[in-house]
């Protein structure tokens, strides 16, 4: 029987979370001091400050979070920067400490897959400047690619994806239809997400198309 992807149960997407926290953080581990001020995916900030905000994602619930977004009078982007420097610490030691610490948070403030979805696309956009190269589960990055080709929430994915004919060359995910794109699973996932860079790893008449999206969107 092929396996739905789309509908795993939870406790198998929260391991998937926790072996995607534990995985980053053995990685950032062994990188040097100097690196921790590296300019990250997410413009504006290093790739200790992503850190800081991956933790704040598994430390806050829902009432944490609404109420962050009232004291920024519901900038969202005020609210990410308030709560990650909560949780960035004095040193980079003490940022990866606080991050150890919620490897196995089950708090969140966001859809399951959502959370899955922070914590892969962030740790790229943390280890990618960084020249880390990351092996994903099979299992984990299908399951994130069939959820962000129909999702607009917390990051416009499925109106990136419209149109366009998506295949994994590592992996059974398929989708949609139209102009090819082809890649890496992990590659199309990030593309979806609005990481330009990742549309160099990608083939097929609909990379132009995919590409302009996450420029423009």
């Amino acid at each position: 029987m092929t396996e739905r992807y789309d509908r795993l149960p939870r406790t198998r997407i929260w391991n998937m979370i926790f072996f995607e926290r534990m995985a980053l953080a053995a990685d950032l581990a062994r990188i040097a001091p100097e690196a921790w001020e590296t300019p990250s995916l997410c413009e504006g900030l290093t790739v200790r400050e992503v850190l800081a905000h991956l933790t704040a994602g598994a430390s806050l619930n829902l009432r944490q979070w609404m109420r962050g977004v009232i004291e920024c009078r519901f900038d969202f982007d005020a609210q990410v920067h308030l709560q990650l420097r909560r949780h960035l610490g004095a040193t980079w030691e003490e940022t990866l400490e606080g991050f150890d610490r919620v490897d196995g948070s089950t708090t969140k403030a966001i859809p399951l897959k959502a959370l899955l979805g922070e914590t892969v696309v962030h740790g790229e956009d943390i280890r990618r400047p960084l020249g880390i190269r990351h092996d994903y589960a099979v299992a984990t990055v299908t399951a994130l690619a069939e959820y962000y080709r129909r999702s607009n929430f917390v990051v416009v994915a499925g109106k990136r994806a419209k149109g366009l004919r998506l295949e994994a060359a590592d992996g059974p995910f398929a989708a949609g239809a139209g102009p090819l794109v082809q890649g890496r699973t992990i590659a199309l996932i990030m593309a979806m997400t609005g990481r330009n860079a990742y549309c160099d790893e990608l083939e097929g008449d609909g990379v132009p198309i995919l590409r302009e999206r996450c420029e423009s969107m």
